[in-house]
């Protein structure tokens, strides 16, 4: 995009923004007075699992975050002064519970998550832009009305998915989308209103006192059952069955036909891809008890093209289970290829997956699951960048998860044939179990090397900031593609920095600013500031040097990933960092790589809770 467009915008968003909220505003202009008699599970806040008290924590404040969408037509609050007044006023009802207020602190600790944003969804701040960017009408428009108790709560939950999924295509790097789906399902579209606590249970996720009531059906019930039965009589009743089942027919029908190649394509891939593959085949019936039927509770993680649900299997095993959402651009032909590339792996490094569910009926409609291991330590994202991250990272454990990276890509590229790409590495794809060992995941973008072929000409697909610049601008990848997002990650977790920074309205690459310090002499300045006098100077400087050398942008420069790990051990001797040519953030570049990020087909954001 160029620069005059992307100004244009951005003015037009911060006008449209100032007009939009007052920001005068200091006051909270929600009341909280629900938070005393709401029949919301407390003791989740009473033992040692401050994971699920945070849920319900931020998801009791959605409930008023959701009225006052309802009441002003404005997904959050105005201003940063609101928000901390609405914490403080939030901290002060939970007080008359006994509740203390240091869990308030530490589950919402920054306040101005709660204030208004263009980046934080699509640039929706009002439900103006909400009918402007996914339409007036939608799934949730019919799923999430009425009732949405026991079984119609999982239709609204995928309906929620639906929507995602076309918000996350419009920006893919929203971090609060899903966030917003909830608040417009509960405080525009529902009939009972987020203070219900059936609609709450269902659409917020919120824990319910077992002692609750369920939600009250409609009172009119019985008035509309007299019309039906005064308004349909004798002989038109008759004739309008007959219609119906006519209707109902023909669309069975049409529907069985148009299944029928799915249908084959599921006994294809169980008698051909599965047994050569050693995946388990999973009963859809049994995700859907291992994940409570896909709760909104349990989700764990949303992307571009898909949501992740943590579940417990009938043995007591933890899973993740992905269920891919965007069929349409994601054919079964390359879900097939995806599950045959995982299934080879093998490595402690790599995250090996465990099963697979693939539906094609009427009933269940066109599904597809995979089901890896629960890796209870969420993301190296989430720790990196997230605020709400409890666990700060040692030196001691970002260099184990380095050289766990290192060691799970070295066997990619070097320990099967072909060698697979995995095209996709990031901070948010490396995920870390108990013991806080790293492995590298989300595998569908991975691409297997011809033999013999050592550069490809390929669609580029990947992540925009990650991406090598020989594959962003020409499409050739290599393996030491792989290498440059390593080199990335390895100054992400040193530094404690995003990739890209674009703060000042401009590109500013992690690349840059590591080569300007290191040149300059200041490496320990590279060094996030919770680390710097925590391990050797030498060993630490080493890993940034290999950092620097691996996202070279001249592909010539970087090592291969066998070189980077031996570097990484101390081995070999690191070459003297060679020059750069112009910074990717210069005028030249920045176009190209904003043209290349637009054609990326994969932006993804895990979340191990569901924030407001």
């Amino acid at each position: 995009m160029g620069n005059s467009l992307f100004f244009t915008s951005f003015l037009f968003l911060f006008f449209y923004t100032s007009f939009c909220i007052d920001s005068n505003i200091s006051s909270c202009p929600t009341d909280f007075s629900y938070v005393e008699t709401f029949p919301w599970d407390k003791s989740t806040c009473f033992d040692t699992n401050g994971t699920q008290c945070c849920q319900a924590l931020i998801s009791l404040f959605g409930i008023g975050t959701a009225q006052h969408l309802k009441a002003t037509s404005i997904f959050q609050l105005p201003n940063p002064m609101a928000a901390s007044s609405c914490v403080s006023d939030f901290e002060n009802k939970l007080a008359a519970l006994s509740i203390q207020p240091s869990l308030v602190t530490s589950c919402m600790q920054n306040s101005n998550q709660f204030v208004s944003n263009i980046s934080s969804c699509a640039g929706i701040i009002t439900i103006q832009d909400w009918i402007e960017k996914v339409g007036s009408v939608t799934l949730l428009d019919t799923a999430c009305k009425g009732d949405v108790t026991g079984l119609k709560c999982r239709s609204c939950v995928e309906a929620g998915n639906n929507v995602l999924s076309k918000l996350l295509r419009l920006d893919p790097n929203a971090t609060k989308c899903y966030d917003f789906i909830v608040l417009y399902a509960i405080g525009v579209i529902n009939d009972f209103g987020p203070k219900d606590p059936g609609s709450a249970g269902c659409i917020l996720g919120l824990p319910l006192d077992s002692s609750a009531e369920k939600n009250p059906k409609k009172k009119l019930s019985s008035e509309t059952l007299l019309r039906l039965v005064f308004g349909f009589l004798g002989a038109f009743i008759g004739v309008l069955l007959a219609f119906t089942l006519i209707v109902l027919y023909r669309k069975w029908d049409k529907k069985n036909r148009r299944n029928a190649p799915h249908r084959r394509f599921v006994s294809s891939f169980r008698a051909s891809v599965l047994p050569n593959s050693g995946a388990k085949w999973f009963r859809l019936s049994e995700l859907e008890r291992a994940t409570n039927g896909f709760s909104q509770k349990n989700l764990v993680g949303q992307g571009t093209y898909g949501v992740v649900h943590k579940g417990t299997l009938a043995d007591g095993t933890l899973v993740a289970v992905k269920q891919i959402l965007d069929l349409d651009s994601k054919g079964d032909e390359e879900f097939s290829n995806e599950v045959e590339i995982i299934s080879k792996i093998r490595h402690r490094n790599l995250l090996s997956l465990r099963g697979c569910c693939v539906t094609s009926d009427m009933a269940k409609g066109r599904r597809r699951y995979l089901v890896y291991d629960f890796m209870s330590n969420g993301s190296l994202g989430e720790h990196l960048f997230n605020d709400f991250s409890r666990l700060q990272l040692s030196w001691p454990q970002r260099k184990n998860i380095i050289l766990d990276v290192a060691r799970g890509l070295a066997y990619l590229h070097y320990g099967i044939q072909p060698s697979i790409y995995h095209r996709d590495i990031k901070a948010t794809n490396i995920l870390l179990d108990s013991e806080m060992k790293a492995k590298v995941a989300d595998f569908g973008l991975a691409k297997q090397s011809l033999e013999g072929q050592s550069h490809l000409t390929t669609r580029v697909a990947g992540t925009h900031g990650y991406l090598a610049p020989e594959y962003a601008l020409y499409g050739q990848l290599t393996e030491k593609s792989d290498v440059y997002s390593f080199g990335i990650v390895i100054l992400e977790i040193m530094s404690g920095r995003k990739v890209l920074d674009t703060s000042n309205s401009s590109y500013l690459l992690i690349t840059d600013w590591a080569w300007k310090l290191a040149k300059s002499g200041n490496v320990q300045e590279i060094l996030d500031e919770s680390i710097r006098d925590k391990g050797p100077k030498g060993v630490m400087e080493r890993f940034v040097r290999v950092g620097i050398l691996c996202a070279h942008v001249m592909v010539a420069f970087r090592p291969k990933i066998a070189e980077a790990l031996k570097m990484l051990e101390g081995d070999i001797d690191i070459p003297k960092l060679p020059d750069r040519p112009l910074p990717l953030s210069h005028e030249s570049f920045r176009s190209s790589l904003g043209s290349s990020a637009s054609t990326s087909n994969r932006s993804k954001s895990s979340s191990n809770m569901f924030i407001v």
